[in-house]
């Protein structure tokens, strides 16, 4: 439920259910205390907040209470969303690089000023605990900072003519109006690592926000008019799972959208490709990724176990760059388990992410926990053995989970689980190693350990995929580049990289000059 609290700030109360072997903690209270401008429940167009005909509700996932009833945009919201975008791209994308920039960084300002009533949507919505949802908070800032100056960093080239009468130029120019089309896991930093770049570049956006997590977007969406961005520039069109299709199919089919950027599954992915090869949009997809963790026998042990409990559990192990599948060399095969199996004992714990202990969350709904628990029985059938964990707790709760006696032929080394579940592949050889871990249809990252140079150089290269962390398990940052190879997407985010996804190259030729 939502109401007002004193002092003008919205809250909720919701009771958790006791969940089997979680301590009694999670028989308290909890409430969402936040600043009552930032919990938004409409849509957002042409710098106007709308209602819809009908609302859908946002649950808390921890709980299954209701946190507020938002506004579901249909085809008509999301047309008149891009009407506004195109309108207003035409006089965005004339103002100064400096002047796009000064308005991000008052928008970056706005984001750390209210981090902490942002954290807390971020937990309410998604789960997460809070000390990630803060991390995520900062996160998101970054890209408006990064973006801010990389607004006044788009340069051309005067190029060498073959001819003495001409001169030749390359100037790069905005796109257009940009469908931005985001995921529940961050819900905040996949919106601002798209749209700081767009706007920075002079485009103007159309943002679907999953219907898991539309309270963050929107809270973004009036920290932008506080920044002073202008109507039409930044829109928002949440909408109920039923009507994302046909939202979605709006956003990647209207001639007047020039740009489709989205962050989600392969299989999602391939259809708004589709969507958008109609009217030859460009495109960028940051989808499903299935990263190997290998350790080799070179490696540091300890390093291993504090990498991999940071890359698989970070969001309960619903990252698209969290380890999937754990490959550890038979020399130290042993040892990392007992420390793994040791170190999840002291390290994680589970329970609601308002919590200040947890560090683990609830999945963001049954589906995900189930899917999990599909792994883990499929597993064990073919011979796995459940070394810590292996439960699902109430509701969308599971416990982390330890594989031991993983093969290749298992459902979680085929399939994304995107839940805390670490099945342990043993190799022998580094070619071994390879050959596992590159035998995928995607290739978003990958991250071993080693202390062999020449093993870092050779492994680093051979890895097919877009992101490697060699001795270091969290990758993601504004300076770098994101993204992924096969079917794990299209472009890049973040980096110098990121903003040239939303410019086009235009060559100009001045002839007939006298000089």
């Amino acid at each position: 439920m939502v109401g007002f609290c004193l002092a003008g700030r919205r809250a909720f109360r919701g009771q958790v259910r006791v969940l089997p072997g979680l301590s009694s903690m999670l028989r308290r209270l909890y409430s969402l205390d936040i600043s009552g401008e930032l919990l938004r429940t409409q849509g957002f167009i042409n710098g106007h907040w709308v209602s819809a005909p009908d609302t859908f509700p946002v649950l808390d996932p921890a709980t299954g209470e209701e946190l507020a009833q938002v506004s579901d945009c249909g085809p008509q919201q999301a047309q008149d969303a891009v009407s506004s975008a195109y309108k207003a791209f035409h006089s965005w994308k004339c103002q100064t690089a400096k002047e796009r920039s000064a308005l991000l960084r008052k928008w970056f300002d706005l984001v750390n000023q209210h981090n902490e009533d942002l954290a807390k949507l971020i937990t309410a919505e998604c789960g997460k605990p809070l000390k990630e949802s803060l991390g995520e908070i900062a996160y998101s800032a970054s890209f408006l900072e990064w973006f801010s100056e990389e607004a006044r960093r788009v340069y051309g080239d005067i190029v060498a003519p073959a001819a003495k009468d001409r001169k030749m130029l390359l100037i790069k120019q905005p796109v257009g109006v940009a469908s931005i089309i985001t995921p529940w896991n961050f819900p905040s930093a996949m919106i601002t690592r798209k749209v700081g770049a767009a706007l920075a570049a002079g485009c103007t956006v159309v943002v679907k926000p999953a219907e898991d997590t539309p309270l963050s977007a929107l809270a973004l969406a009036e920290l932008a008019v506080q920044a002073g961005i202008p109507p039409g520039v930044f829109n928002v069109v949440p909408c109920s799972r039923e009507k994302a299709p046909a939202v979605g199919e709006i956003l990647c089919t209207d001639p007047l959208v020039a740009k489709v950027s989205f962050t989600g599954s392969t299989a999602t992915g391939k259809v708004l490709l589709k969507h958008a090869a109609g009217t030859v949009k460009r495109v960028s997809m940051e989808l499903g990724g299935h990263a190997p963790f290998i350790v080799f026998d070179s490696a540091d042990v300890d390093k291993a176990v504090a990498g991999a409990l940071a890359s698989k559990f970070r969001n309960s192990g619903q990252t698209c760059v969290c380890s999937n599948r754990f490959l550890v060399q038979s020399g130290i095969h042993d040892a990392f388990l007992e420390k793994l199996g040791k170190a999840m004992d002291t390290e994680l714990r589970t329970g609601h992410g308002f919590e200040p202990a947890t560090t683990q969350g609830p999945l963001i709904n049954v589906r995900a926990a189930e899917k999990v628990v599909r792994h883990i029985e499929d597993a064990v059938s073919r011979g796995a053995v459940v070394l810590k964990g292996g439960k699902r707790l109430e509701g969308s709760f599971m416990q982390p989970t330890l594989l031991s006696n993983v093969s290749t032929d298992m459902l979680c080394m085929r399939e994304e689980t995107f839940g805390p579940l670490v099945p342990v592949v043993k190799f022998n050889t580094e070619e071994e190693a390879l050959a596992i871990a590159n035998a995928s249809e995607v290739g978003l990252a990958g991250y071993f350990y080693s202390q062999n140079l020449s093993q870092i150089w050779r492994v680093a290269e051979q890895l097919e995929v877009g992101m490697v962390g060699v001795n270091e398990a969290i990758l993601s940052a504004a300076e770098g580049a994101f993204g992924g190879v096969k079917q794990s997407g299209l472009g890049r985010e973040g980096s110098k990289y990121g903003i040239d996804e939303y410019l086009e190259v235009k060559y100009v030729c001045i002839g007939g000059l006298t000089l």
